[in-house]
C-alpha cells in the first residue's frame, strides 16, 4: 500500500505551497511508511506529494519519478501484475529504463500511448500523471477501484488522493 496526493491550480497564477503538499502527505503516513517524496513544478501550479511502502524495485522505485526529460512526472499507488511483459514491449521499441520498477514503466507506456494504454494495464492502481509540456494532468484508477483515488474539483483547484482525508 501506498499514498498518492496531488493539487493542480486551473489558474496559473495560483500556486501550490510545500507546506500544503507535506501536510496532504502527512495525512496518508501510514498508506507509506518507508519514503516519502515531493514535487512542485517551477510556476507553483501543480504540486505531487508520495508515501511508499517498498514493495517492488527497494532501491530505484523512489517517487514522484519522472521521464528522463522532466517532461513527465508520476505519482502512483498499486501493482501492475504485467508490468514485466509491458517493460519488454517497451524495450522492443527502444525504450531504456533506469529502474526495474513498475512505475517507470507506466510513465514510458503513458509517454508512448497516452490514455489508450489504459486497457493494457492488468492490476491494481491509481496514479497522476503530469505532462509540463502540455500543462495537463491525467488520473487513472484501476476498473474496479481496488486502489483508491478521490478526486475534489471546485473549478479553480484540483485536488486528489488516495484517501479522502488529505483532500482538506
Amino acid at each position: 500500500m501506498c499514498g498518492i496526493a496531488g493539487i493542480f491550480h486551473h489558474a496559473r497564477r495560483a500556486e501550490v505551497r510545500e507546506e500544503t503538499l507535506r501536510a496532504m502527505a502527512a495525512t496518508i503516513l501510514h498508506r507509506g511508511p518507508d519514503d516519502e517524496g515531493f514535487h512542485r513544478e517551477p510556476d507553483g501550479r501543480l504540486g505531487l506529494a508520495f508515501r511508499r511502502l517498498s514493495i517492488v524495485d527497494l532501491a530505484g522505485g523512489h517517487q514522484p519519478m519522472s521521464t528522463e526529460d522532466g517532461r513527465y512526472w508520476i505519482v502512483f499507488n498499486g501493482e501492475i501484475y504485467n508490468y514485466r511483459e509491458l517493460r519488454d514491449s517497451l524495450m522492443r521499441r527502444g525504450a531504456v529504463f533506469r529502474t526495474k520498477s513498475d512505475t517507470e514503466v507506466l510513465l514510458q507506456l503513458f509517454e508512448c500511448e497516452r490514455a489508450a494504454m489504459l486497457p493494457r494495464l492488468r492490476g491494481m492502481f491509481a496514479f497522476g500523471i503530469w505532462d509540463a509540456f502540455t500543462q495537463s494532468l491525467f488520473l487513472a484508477r484501476d476498473p474496479f477501484g481496488i486502489k483508491p483515488l478521490y478526486v475534489n474539483d471546485d473549478g479553480q483547484t484540483l485536488r486528489f488522493a488516495s484517501q479522502v482525508k488529505a483532500l482538506a
